[in-house]
C-alpha cells in the first residue's frame, strides 16, 4: 500500500512538472515562430524552449514508467529527439568542411531510429486489430526514420545544402512544437475524432516548415 502512495505521488510530482514543462514549451514556441528569426531575445527565448521540451519529454516518459500510456510516450520521444537534435545542428555547422559529429547526435538518432521501427511495427500489428491508432502510429514512425536518414547523410557530409543545420534546426524545433501542440490538443479534445486531433497540429504546421526551409535554402553551386 506504502509503494502504491510513494507510486501515486510521484506519478502527481511528475505530471506537474510536465505540464509546467509543456506549457512554457507551448508559449516560447509561439513566440519564437510569429516574431522576428535569429536575434537575441529569439535565441534566449529558444533555450526556455529547448529545456522546457525536454524536460516534459523526460517527466512524460517516466509517467509512462507508473502508468502505461502510448500517447504520453510517443510525445516524449519526440519532444527529447527533435529539440535535441534542432539544437545540436546549430554545432554541426562545419560537416560539409569535414567536421565529424558527435558520438551525442549518432546515438540520439540511432534511438530515434529503433523507435521509429517500432512505431511502424506496432502500427501495422494494431490495424489489423482494428484499432485507428495504428495510423498515428504509422505516420510518426515514418516520420521518425525519414529524418534519422537526413540525420546520418548530414552526418556524413552528404548535403547539397550550405546551410543545411539552420534548415534541420528549424525543421526539429518546429517539430517538437507540434509534438507539444499535439499533446495539448489531444488531452483537452472534446469534439474532434482522437486521429484528427493527434495529426491535425502536424497537418497545419508542416506547410510552414516547408515555407521557411524554402525561404533560407542556399544551395551550393
Amino acid at each position: 500500500m506504502g509503494l502504491m502512495i510513494n507510486s501515486e505521488l510521484i506519478f502527481k510530482i511528475l505530471l506537474v512538472i510536465h505540464i509546467i514543462a509543456g506549457s512554457i514549451g507551448l508559449i516560447t514556441g509561439t513566440i519564437n515562430i510569429t516574431r522576428k528569426k535569429g536575434d537575441k531575445l529569439h535565441k534566449n527565448v529558444g533555450l526556455f524552449f529547448l529545456y522546457g521540451m525536454i524536460i516534459n519529454g523526460i517527466a512524460g516518459l517516466l509517467m509512462t514508467l507508473i502508468h502505461s500510456n502510448p500517447f504520453l510516450f510517443i510525445v516524449g520521444i519526440f519532444s527529447i529527439y527533435m529539440a535535441a537534435t534542432g539544437q545540436r545542428y546549430l554545432s554541426l555547422k562545419g560537416l560539409l568542411k569535414g567536421e565529424k559529429a558527435k558520438n551525442i547526435d549518432w546515438i540520439l538518432s540511432a534511438i530515434m531510429l529503433l523507435f521509429g521501427i517500432g512505431f511502424v511495427i506496432y502500427g501495422i500489428l494494431i490495424l489489423f486489430s482494428s484499432n485507428n491508432f495504428g495510423i498515428v502510429l504509422l505516420v510518426f514512425g515514418f516520420i521518425s526514420i525519414s529524418m534519422v536518414y537526413q540525420d546520418f547523410k548530414n552526418y556524413k557530409g552528404q548535403n547539397s545544402i550550405k546551410n543545411f543545420w539552420l534548415l534541420v534546426h528549424i525543421q526539429r524545433m518546429i517539430g517538437s512544437y507540434i509534438a507539444a501542440a499535439t499533446a495539448f490538443l489531444v488531452v483537452n479534445n472534446t469534439f474532434l475524432p482522437a486521429v484528427v486531433a493527434w495529426l491535425l497540429p502536424t497537418v497545419l504546421l508542416v506547410p510552414l516548415i516547408i515555407k521557411w526551409s524554402n525561404k533560407y535554402k542556399i544551395v551550393s553551386k
